[in-house]
């Protein structure tokens, strides 16, 4: 049961991380003058650290050293984030629709991440925290 939530925990904290990632791509794609590839980086960075927080803190409940915990998150975003930009572009490519391969994309994150913060981030330091 303890498991359940915890899903359910990351879940909702990953729909909360989508939202600041969406509403800051638009205030940064609408009113300033930065590149596409610029908003997207500072939205996606944005939403990285709501979610690491509030994850380590409410659902893995860990102790864990904040600095490696959070190198480990930017390794899986080092690879994940290039992986993603390339199924985006080869399925666009395709004529696959854009907010098809997007909602795709989000899908594989939210599993991966999951699995990779449960059994690899936190794995060691879940519930450590008073």
């Amino acid at each position: 049961m303890k498991e359940f939530w915890r899903v359910v925990k990351f879940t909702l904290f990953s729909i909360s991380a989508g939202l600041i990632e969406i509403g800051s791509f638009t205030l940064l794609n609408e009113f300033t003058k930065l590149p596409y590839w610029a908003s997207y980086l500072i939205a996606l960075v944005l939403s990285v650290l709501w979610n690491f927080t509030l994850n380590r803190k409410f659902t893995f409940k860990s102790a864990a050293n904040v600095p490696i915990a959070m190198l480990k998150v930017a390794a899986y975003y080092a690879v994940f984030t290039p992986l993603s930009t390339m199924l985006e572009h080869f399925l666009t490519g395709l004529g696959w629709n854009e907010y098809l391969v997007t909602a795709i994309n989000m899908v594989i994150n939210f599993v991966t991440e999951f699995l990779y913060q449960r059994f690899f981030v936190f794995k060691d330091s879940i519930d450590t925290r008073e």
